[in-house]
């Protein structure tokens, strides 16, 4: 019983350490604005913000904007991965590729693609495949410079005597070059899922849709609470994949973390 009770003690501790910066954020929010520093109207407490919070959560007005985000931050990641990773693995294996790419990855890694949400906006409409599109594109690079970095840490002899033994080039690439690379294709996808969020809520405040287009929505009418608690999801949700993520990958890479 004491050793049960120790571990749950322990595993407790552990989750308040995790999240206790945001539990001092949300009790100086609610200190502030109980005290009347700020207006209402621009930071109501935070206690107000869960209520609506709850009520947005129970009433079901919450759920369908978020899957919607959620949905086009998941096609849109699907679609950078497919195209980015393949891409990739073939800059480090042919020059003519990497000759080709190396230019459109210097010129497109740093652009701002959010500045491009009115041309995608004319080009894919109003609706989920703009935001994917645009998804895909700020993504690509995370996935395709995590493949490149990745799969440039195979050893020569380890291919060499892969070749030796008769492996295709399907075999190579899957049990060798793939394997190699994980680590650092779990460190782009951390980055790549914050920057799918980011970027899809971004798209919908200013095209509309999804939670983005909600708290817009929300803020025109003055709806302070209503804003913070979009806010909060947003935040939560990116919290919440980053925690998964590291899970993930300690599942995943247990062999190469020892």
């Amino acid at each position: 019983m004491r050793k049960a009770a120790a571990i749950i003690a322990w595993r407790t501790w552990r989750g308040v350490r995790a999240v206790y910066p945001l539990l001092l954020l949300l009790a100086v929010w609610e200190l502030v604005a109980r005290a009347g520093l700020v207006r209402p109207l621009f930071l109501p407490p935070v206690s107000i913000v869960l209520e609506r919070l709850y009520v947005t959560a129970t009433d079901g007005e919450l759920w369908p904007p978020l899957l919607t985000s959620l949905y086009r931050s998941a096609a849109g990641l699907v679609l950078a991965a497919a195209v980015g990773i393949p891409i990739g693995f073939l800059v480090v294996r042919n020059r003519f590729v990497a000759w080709f790419v190396d230019p459109l990855v210097a010129f497109g890694s740093p652009a701002p693609k959010l500045a491009l949400i009115p041309v995608f906006t004319l080009w894919f409409g109003i609706d989920n495949l703009s935001k994917i599109m645009l998804v895909a594109l700020t993504t690509v690079f995370p996935f395709m410079l995590s493949a490149v970095a990745g799969a440039r840490t195979v050893a020569l002899n380890q291919i060499w005597a892969a070749r030796a033994m008769g492996s295709s080039e399907a075999t190579l690439l899957w049990r060798i070059v793939l394997r190699a690379a994980l680590p650092s294709l779990m460190s782009g996808l951390r980055v790549a899922v914050p920057t799918a969020l980011l970027t899809t809520f971004t798209a919908e405040m200013v095209a509309g849709g999804g939670l983005g287009g909600a708290l817009i929505m929300a803020q025109r009418y003055f709806e302070s609470a209503t804003v913070y608690a979009y806010l909060l999801v947003m935040l939560i949700c990116g919290y919440l994949f980053d925690v998964e993520l590291l899970r993930l990958r300690r599942k995943v890479l247990h062999w190469y973390e020892g």
